[in-house]
This record gives structure tokens, C-alpha cells and sequence, in this order.
């Protein structure tokens, strides 16, 4: 049976024959737990161990075939309201039920506000300190531009990319009044702003870079005015690099960092790492949105007629993201476990070090994570811009854009 904590970390438990497993506390309320389906089990191959955790030890490890398994669950059914000690996964003790998909530019802004901009506001040291290795396709773009570029980086976050080429001037902005000071802590230009009206002259930029911050935008027409203002800021001949995540989160038979990493936190965790564990669980929580399988991608001819409106989605709520795992919605909110002691210079993991199942504050960040081609499709759309470049790179689409 695998046992999976909100923070993407799985932990396998050996049941034996005719035993009885009794789950209370943590591993009744806060863990999920789930038989995943499959024909063979990774055990422990010693014989002195014959039920509970099944550790990490390579050297101890071998494959058992599954027979025929019969198991009962047993239940008690609360009478009364709840009061247990899990309230941020708990349903009755929720303070409100997750968002729902909104359905006016107006539901789109609050949701923005509520689940963006002021949870970055109270994250910006913690996630300050998770970011703090740049990607190299995009150090890639920066240091080929001429010496002398005007560069601005829509959403700069703490600043990462902002001192990466010492001869280009580069101005930073970003939603988060916390973030735009640790960038001038750092000595670099940066200022507050939306990133749909970026207070900067027309055509005035040699390039621009939008790394991670267009999946924040909660409608498509809001998505594409993000898209529009960066090339209204490029100069002709100017170049823009956007980032977004990406629904496929394995592309080509290769999974992306972000779910790699849920296998080598169990790793340190000496937890065997079972991929298949993090794909099917008998008992996982629902999602309520919208389904891979039907993900939409907006047409050229939608976007050029104005006709690439949000799905209408009445009363359909966001589902909650479990984190390291494979994307079963395009709108949806991804915790973030809040670390309140986190450095700005010691790097720390955004959803709990590993060993560690706190019950810090958990915060949700809306995202709109792109299927492939959808990013394509809606820049293909904006006038006098050709898409020089599209790439998928550990977990995201991007486009390498050129003004005429």
C-alpha cells in the first residue's frame, strides 16, 4: 500500500497475509492512501522483514509477482461536526471552498489577486530562496544579445536573470512589492508593476524575457493582453523569450524535473522510489476540472476572430495540483508550503525538506498550465511578430519571438 503525503513524498508499506492495518492521526487524516495497480511489488528481499516501510536499500531489494488479494476497509462515519488536527485537508473545517473557474474578466482579476499576487507577496522569501539557479536555455538567449541591449524582464521574481549578462542594461518588473525589493537589494533595476500595462515606452526595448509568469493569467483574453504587451515593448527587430508551464509534464518518454524530483525526495528519505507509485492511486482526491483528455487548445482562426474566450465552466470549482505529480487539469491551484524561516541566501525546497511533514501554512497559487501548441497558436496572432523558435524545456513551452 502506498501512503502519499501532500507534499508529493510516497512512502510504500509491506502488508502482509490475514494482518490488520490501523490508520490513526497523520496516516488516517493527512496521508492519502491508495494500492496502485500493477503485477509486481518492490519488496524488501531479507527475511527478517516481512511487513511495514520498505526502505531505499538498493542491495535489499527485489521484485515480488502479485497473486489474488482480497482486504476489507472498515470505516467509522463521523456523527459530528469535525475537529481533528489536519484543518487545511480536512472538508469540514475548510474556511472556504477552492475557487471557481471564473467566468468575467472581473472573476479573473480577483482570482488573480487572491491567488497570485498576494500569496507571492507573503511567499517572496521562501520562494526567494527555492530560485536561485538559472535555466540554461535562457542564460543561452541573454548572453547572445549585442552588448548594450535594453532588456526587461516581465515578472523578474527575485531578480535571478537580471545579473546575468553584465553588458546588457536590464530593468526588472514584478506584481510583488517583496520581490522587487530583494532585486534591489541585489542593486538591480526593478520596479512594481502589472505585467498587462508595464509603464515602459513602446518599441523601446532591444528584448524582452517572460519567464513563468503568463500561466498566472486566469482567462485566455488576459493571457493574450500579457502576450500583446511584451510586443508592444519590442523594437522592430527586437526578440522576446516566454516561458510557460507545460500540461505534459513527460514529453518524449522523459519526465521533467518537477516530477523527477518527487523520486529523489523519497531518495533521501531512504523510501524506495516506485514511479508508478505517483500515477494511479485507488483512492486518490478527485479533480474537478478539466480533464487532460479534453485539453483545448484555442485555433489561429479563434484567436484572430476573437474568439479564444475562456471555456465556459459554470460552477466548476479548481482542483487542488498534489505536487510532483502529472498535471490532470489546465486550471487549477498548486500548494506551496510556507517555510517561515527561510534565508534569502540558503536554499530551501518550496514544498517541505525532505524527512520533514510539517503543517506549516500551505498557500495555492492559480495556474493555467499550456498544452502543446496552445502557446504557439496564440502568438502566431499578434501582429507584425514571427515566432523564431519553439522548444519544450523541462516542463515548459517556450517561444523565442521577433518583431517586424
Amino acid at each position: 500500500m502506498d501512503f502519499k503525503h501532500p507534499d508529493g513524498v510516497t512512502v510504500p508499506v509491506m502488508l502482509p497475509l490475514r494482518s490488520l492495518l490501523v490508520m490513526t492521526g497523520e496516516s488516517r487524516y493527512l496521508w492519502t492512501h491508495g494500492i496502485t495497480p500493477r503485477k509486481f511489488d518492490t519488496v524488501q528481499a531479507s527475511k527478517g522483514h516481512k511487513s511495514g516501510i520498505i526502505t531505499g536499500d538498493v542491495g535489499d531489494l527485489t521484485l515480488s509477482k502479485r497473486g489474488i488479494r482480497t482486504s476489507f476497509t472498515f470505516r467509522k462515519v463521523r456523527q459530528t461536526p469535525c475537529d481533528c488536527s489536519y484543518p487545511l485537508v480536512c472538508d469540514s473545517q475548510m474556511k472556504e471552498p477552492p475557487p471557481s473557474f471564473p467566468e468575467s474578466d472581473k472573476e479573473a482579476s480577483q482570482l488573480e489577486q487572491k491567488y497570485v499576487h498576494q500569496v507571492y507577496e507573503e511567499i517572496a522569501g521562501h520562494f526567494s530562496s527555492t530560485r536561485h539557479t538559472p535555466w540554461p536555455h535562457i542564460v543561452e538567449f541573454l548572453k547572445a544579445l549585442p552588448s548594450g541591449s535594453l532588456v526587461a524582464d516581465v515578472g523578474c521574481g527575485n531578480g535571478k536573470y537580471l545579473g546575468i549578462n553584465k553588458e546588457l542594461y536590464m530593468i526588472g518588473c514584478d506584481r510583488s512589492q517583496n520581490l522587487v525589493d530583494i532585486c534591489r537589494e541585489k542593486q538591480y533595476q526593478a520596479f512594481v508593476c502589472d505585467a498587462l500595462s508595464v509603464p515602459v515606452r513602446s518599441g523601446s526595448c532591444d528584448a524582452c524575457i517572460s519567464i513563468a509568469v503568463i500561466h498566472h493569467f486566469a482567462t485566455a483574453e488576459r493571457r493574450m493582453a500579457a502576450l500583446q504587451e511584451i510586443a508592444r515593448l519590442l523594437r522592430s527587430g527586437g526578440k522576446a523569450l516566454i516561458y510557460v508551464w507545460a500540461m505534459e509534464q513527460e514529453y518524449q518518454k522523459k519526465k521533467s524535473k518537477y516530477l523527477r524530483e518527487n523520486k529523489s525526495n523519497q531518495g533521501r528519505q531512504e523510501i524506495s522510489s516506485d514511479p508508478s507509485a505517483q500515477e494511479l492511486f485507488v483512492e486518490p482526491v478527485p479533480d474537478t476540472g478539466h480533464q487532460d483528455s479534453a485539453c483545448s487548445i484555442p485555433s489561429i482562426n479563434d484567436f484572430q476572430k476573437g474568439r479564444y474566450h475562456s471555456r465556459e465552466v459554470a460552477n466548476s470549482m479548481l482542483p487542488i495540483h498534489t505536487n510532483r505529480t502529472s498535471f490532470h487539469s489546465q486550471d487549477l491551484l498548486v500548494p506551496w508550503h510556507l517555510k517561515g524561516n527561510a534565508s534569502k541566501e540558503k536554499p530551501t525546497e518550496p514544498f517541505g525538506p525532505a524527512g520533514t511533514h510539517d503543517t506549516g501554512p500551505v498557500l495555492h497559487r492559480y495556474y493555467h498550465v499550456f498544452c502543446e501548441g496552445e502557446l504557439e497558436a496564440a502568438c502566431q496572432t499578434l501582429n507584425n511578430v514571427s515566432i523564431l523558435q519553439s522548444y519544450y524545456d523541462q516542463g515548459n513551452w517556450c517561444v523565442i519571438l521577433q518583431k517586424a
